[in-house]
């Protein structure tokens, strides 16, 4: 047997603890532990005690209240409906600091002096502008403090938005005050003092009760005898939801009820980095005695198996959390039995990663680019404003979350921060059309998190395909700051003299591929799930050049609007839709149709009155005609918007609101407009049959719109069992290529034929 030189197995072992200690600094190691702490807590997962019952504000009870924000009578009614159900404790995480009408707040009042102080109202403190960091200080009115405890409901998010730790108490006023879980726990702690929340904790099995049950005293009182119930918001127009990496985003009064759950055990400490170093060292000295290969490295994955056990007894045991990332690199690097590669690799890694984002910058992209894609550069246009807003490394901080996002879009999961403003990401050839960019920049539209704060980081995205990556990279930048000077999302670059030329061009021949009947419009049926067949279609643009074959619609629909051609476009769409509806009502097809109206159009004036004319000479009958609308367009000028589609509805034409869940809709917003459809976005359809939080959101946004008088229909189903899924909650309509492709209008009449004639055969 030849054994390690001693030198040799010296060198090793300091090179490994060299890593080892640069694993425990959170810039390196941090964001692989929290990548592989939904791991470490699914490796000791648990149910809740039961103990902390939450009363959820969830869908039903807003739909069975009504209105929003509720008359404070109905928080009255609960909690005298707990209190004499035997709770322990009742404690809110619902913002009392406002006024809201005399008898409501007086009936609040009296229900707590009726407690018995039991009754635990939330304080939290906010910033008192954007760029003012003195305090706002929340606490619940006069009136209702006499009779109630009260406590902090502050949250506290990493610097990626995920919640994992939350404080034992803040100072409000002046006075430290217990959070709402260390208050229902009894638990003491500095007011500067934290803790990690356990979510090994399955927050599915704690108990819940619904609001409007509670209220109107539907339920038992074994159900919160003796237990501490909690009160929040769940629903999802009311928001208060956060991220965590276990569990996805979770309601705030659910993270709060995990909270209590972990301090009724004990309160869980962070335990040191070098104590996990210190037996990761041992293990790993001691199999450095074995043989080498197969045994070398089977007790190295033993090694890293011990660590690992022994990080997460303690998790379990001992309520000590430790890192785990140390000690496995520290087992990982002696595995390699290179520590001066290791320090090679690590100097590399430098010089090819931005300091200020740790993100891989241009000299790693011109290393190693994405190969045969796409390339997309993000430009953000605002960074110096969010430089003076944030100070730099906020900045820093928004154009990082900013990249994770695109990483969810990467074609191999990269990012690199290319530029001071700049960052650049491969994407596969479907993934760069019109349609995959507008999901993409409804994503993008969403506020980041830096430090607490939500801001907006304005973006323009540039795409480019041929060429080699460095000439595509500077092809795609230019094509951002295109796009950012004409005030739009994304242009693709162009790929040469000639190729900008035809673009030039292919405006000037819109209107007579118009004319000459190139353009055409395609039908994408519509399943109706409760009578298994075609009931409506949506209606798609093509055009055919004669010269240069099928233009696909992401590159010349873009174009039009950029152009303002977008007008003549939708109005030769919508002429051909009316005839259409004709002749297939004169053939006994009472099928409907859908035209998607863009942004632009809405409340463009001469848009709206051609509309008109084309409706008084081609009439239709009542909601045979569907005008879709997607949020963004809807949102740019909501009373605008809300008055052209009640014109619109009155007319007869039914109104459907596209890509739904991808903006950003409340409640009242939806009310608000005159909507009879929502057509809910792909991506939460796509996977709704196989993920229970996609499950949730489809079937609660399904009971959500019929609540409100509005069919659903269902984007992007490409399963039988996405189908099946849909079916079983209630959906109306579902539409993608589980269904059908878009087809020509032949083709489609031919399907509704068909479809009569197995229907007669029956």
């Amino acid at each position: 047997m030849e054994r390690v030189p001693r030198l040799g197995s010296l060198a090793i072992l300091g090179a490994a603890t060299l890593l080892g200690l640069l694993a425990s600094t959170d810039r390196l190691g941090g964001s692989v532990e929290r990548m592989i702490e939904p791991l470490r807590f699914r490796a000791v997962a648990r149910p809740a005690t039961g103990r902390t019952v939450i009363v959820e504000m969830d869908a039903a009870s807003i739909a069975a209240i009504g209105r929003w924000p509720w008359p404070r009578g109905h928080h009255a009614a609960v909690v005298d409906r707990l209190h004499r159900a035997g709770a322990a404790s009742i404690v809110f995480d619902v913002d009392f600091s406002a006024a809201s009408d005399p008898a409501g707040d007086a009936a609040l009042a009296a229900a707590l002096g009726r407690s018995g102080g039991k009754v635990a109202l939330p304080t939290f403190a906010q910033d008192a502008a954007t760029d003012d960091r003195r305090q706002v200080e929340a606490l619940p009115l006069p009136a209702f403090r006499d009779g109630a405890a009260l406590a902090s409901v502050s949250v506290l998010p990493d610097a990626d938005g995920m919640v994992r730790a939350m404080p034992l108490a803040t100072i409000t006023a002046g006075v430290p005050r217990p959070s709402l879980s260390a208050y229902i726990a009894a638990r003491a702690g500095r007011a500067d003092g934290d803790f990690p929340i356990n979510y090994a904790i399955d927050p599915a099995s704690i108990p819940r009760l619904s609001f409007a049950a509670v209220e109107h005293g539907r339920f038992a009182a074994d159900a919160v005898r003796g237990r501490d119930v909690l009160i929040g918001a769940t629903a999802i127009e009311i928001g208060d939801r956060y991220a965590t990496g276990t569990h996805g985003v979770l309601p705030g009064v659910v993270i709060q009820a995990l909270a209590t759950e972990t301090l009724r055990e004990g309160v869980p400490v962070r335990g040191s980095a070098p104590t996990v170093l210190s037996v990761a060292l041992v293990l790993a000295a001691l199999t450095l005695r074995a043989r080498r290969g197969r045994t070398l490295a089977g007790g190295m994955l033993c090694a890293g198996a011990g660590v690992a056990g022994l990080v997460l007894a303690a998790q379990k045991l001992l309520l000590v959390y430790y890192p785990l990332v140390p000690g496995l690199t520290l087992v990982a690097a002696t595995a390699a039995l290179a520590g001066a590669r290791l320090v090679a690799t690590r100097f590399r890694t430098e010089r090819a990663t931005d300091q200020a984002t740790g993100l891989p910058n241009h000299r790693a992209f011109l290393a190693d680019p994405p190969d045969r894609t796409t390339i997309g550069v993000a430009q953000v246009g605002n960074l110096d404003a969010l430089a003076a807003v944030l100070d730099a490394d906020g900045a820093a901080q928004a154009v990082l979350r900013t990249a994770e996002r695109l990483r969810l879009v990467s074609a191999d999961g990269r990012v690199w921060r290319v530029g001071t403003s700049s960052l650049a990401f491969g994407l596969d050839p479907e993934q760069a059309t019109g349609a995959a960019l507008a999901a993409l920049r409804t994503m993008l539209l969403q506020p980041v998190e830096v430090g607490g704060r939500r801001v907006d980081v304005a973006l323009t995205i540039g795409t480019a395909e041929m060429g080699t990556a460095p000439e595509r990279l500077a092809a795609a930048t230019i094509a951002a700051g295109e796009a950012a000077r004409a005030g739009i999302f994304w242009r693709a670059a162009s790929t040469g003299r000639e190729s900008l030329e035809r673009s030039v061009s292919l405006m000037g021949e819109l209107d007579t591929g118009i004319a000459a009947g190139d353009v055409r419009v395609h039908y994408q049926p519509k399943l109706c799930l409760k009578s298994k067949r075609i009931r409506s279609a949506e209606a798609l643009v093509r055009w055919h050049h004669p010269e240069r074959g099928p233009i696909r619609p992401d590159l010349f629909i873009p174009m039009a609007e950029e152009t303002d051609r977008i007008e003549p476009v939708t109005l030769h769409v919508l002429a051909t839709v009316l005839h259409d509806l004709a002749t297939w009502r004169a053939r006994g097809f009472e099928v409907t149709a859908a035209v998607n109206i863009s942004a632009k159009l809405l409340l463009a004036p001469s848009f709206n009155t051609a509309v008109e004319q084309l409706l008084d000479t081609n009439p239709v009958p009542p909601g045979a005609l569907i005008f879709e609308v997607t949020e963004s367009a809807a949102m740019a000028d909501p009373d605008g918007a809300a008055a052209t589609l009640r014109r619109y509805r009155d007319r007869g034409l039914a109104v459907s609101m596209d890509d739904y869940g991808t903006g950003q809709s409340t409640l009242s917003y939806l009310q608000r407009l005159p909507l009879s459809e929502l057509k809910i976005d792909r991506s939460f359809v796509q996977f709704a049959h196989q993920r229970d939080e996609d499950a949730v959101l489809v079937r609660s946004t399904v009971d959500l719109a019929h609540r409100l008088g509005m069919k659903v229909v269902a984007e992007g189903v490409e399963e039988e069992q996405g189908l099946r899924f849909l079916t079983e909650i209630g959906c109306d309509y579902a539409q993608g290529y589980a269904v059908a492709k878009p087809m020509p209008e032949p083709a489609f009449v031919a399907l509704l034929e068909r479809e009569a004639a197995d229907m007669r055969a029956a």
